[in-house]
């Protein structure tokens, strides 16, 4: 049985990830070093809308052969007659990589949620501060050592200047093509993400969406309350437009954390 409790309500979940963890261990081998759970499945915030973070450490980086067959892998995953089945979100990151994050060796195979997805090789950027984070912290090993002992720890103004780092490139691509927002699940995700931004920026520390939203909702102030709880709603019904409304909120809320990460660049 795999070792999460926060699986006991999800037991197609738990099959799924079994499935995984068998395919991996045979494709890999003595190269593999572990497989862990990270994100909202190491919390019990965990539901319908979540995705799947794993993270697969090897001896060392994949080879061009065994990136082949690892995305062959995850083809037929994705193939599997479960809905979860493209909800898996992870990466393959050699045991040298995962011990701190360096811009200089951060392109490895990465999966990202949603249909047609495949396994592809990716430059993982400043945000992979805070997957690290989350396996430090709360990491929950379905084979292998405990995710501590692989990773440094992770400092608050490491995380802060992550956050420094990443969301002006984000906010540029909003700024740039709103109509990224006129989709009622993305927009909903973007405003609770960008409040675990800013709890993150005001605590150094990781928060799950629902914790920063409801955190967000009594420290930012009335203006943002109603919009953070619309995109709460709007997380569980992701289908339909944005509110039109909602959008310019949105673009609002960018706009207020880009000053708070120009603040904190200040102090």
């Amino acid at each position: 049985m795999l070792n999460s409790p926060y699986l006991t309500a999800f037991p197609e979940i738990a099959v799924l990830i079994q499935t995984l963890l068998e395919r991996v261990q045979t494709l890999l081998g003595s190269q593999l070093i572990g497989m862990y759970l990270e994100g909202s499945l190491t919390s019990a915030d965990f539901d319908q809308a979540s995705d799947i973070d794993f993270v697969v450490v090897t001896d060392a980086a994949v080879t061009d052969e065994q990136f082949r067959a690892l995305q062959a892998m995850h083809d037929q995953i994705a193939q599997l007659d479960t809905p979860w089945a493209i909800q898996l979100e992870g990466s393959y990151v050699s045991q040298q990589a995962l011990r701190r994050y360096d811009p200089a060796n951060a392109v490895h195979p990465n999966l990202e949620r949603g249909p047609g997805e495949r396994l592809k090789m990716a430059q993982h950027d400043d945000s992979w501060l805070i997957h690290l984070a989350i396996l430090h912290e709360r990491g929950i090993a379905l084979f292998g050592p405990a995710p501590a002992t692989l990773i440094d720890p992770v400092l608050p103004d490491d995380l802060r200047q992550a956050m420094r780092a990443v969301v002006p490139r984000w906010a540029a691509h909003f700024f740039n093509d709103p109509t990224l927002l006129h989709g009622r699940g993305y927009q909903s995700y973007t405003v609770l993400s960008f409040c675990r931004v800013l709890y993150t920026l005001q605590t150094g520390t990781i928060a799950t969406k629902r914790v920063a939203a409801e955190w967000a909702e009594q420290a930012l102030g009335p203006q943002w309350a109603p919009l953070i709880a619309r995109a709460w709603v709007g997380r569980n019904s992701p289908d339909g437009p944005a509110l039109i409304d909602d959008v310019s909120a949105t673009l609002a809320l960018i706009r207020y954390t880009l000053e708070q990460l120009d603040q904190f660049a200040d102090n």
